[in-house]
């Protein structure tokens, strides 16, 4: 099974930007659908990014526009570019499949206000 690592989390003020990265230990490429989840303190993990083997994207209202999901099937990773953070995006960040597959460590995005 695919082994997911997740990188690219840190502090940032609001209105700042982050990269983050899902780098997978095999190859995406058959997997239909990959996602972007966040977990907040207290709080439901909630999927903020979807893409599909063939590129098409979706996003919930809280993050469209702001957030956009991206995958490089080559070097099996996924990306996720945060653009205009608020402190409500501060969470735990996660990749997986679709459905689900392991879950990673996640990487933490800390937005300050």
């Amino acid at each position: 099974q695919v082994q997911l690592v997740e990188s690219g989390g840190g502090l940032v003020q609001s209105g700042g930007s982050l990269r983050l990265s899902c780098a997978a230990s095999g190859s995406i490429f058959s997997i239909s659908v990959m996602g972007w989840y966040r977990q907040a303190p207290g709080k439901q993990r909630e999927l903020v990014a979807l893409i599909t083997r063939s590129g098409s994207t979706n996003y919930p209202d809280s993050v469209k526009g702001r957030f956009t999901i991206s995958r490089d099937n080559a070097k099996n990773t996924v990306y996720l570019q945060l653009n205009t953070l608020k402190p409500e995006d501060t969470a735990v960040y996660y990749c997986n499949s679709i459905p689900n597959g392991v879950w990673g460590q996640g990487t933490l995005v800390t937005v300050s206000s």
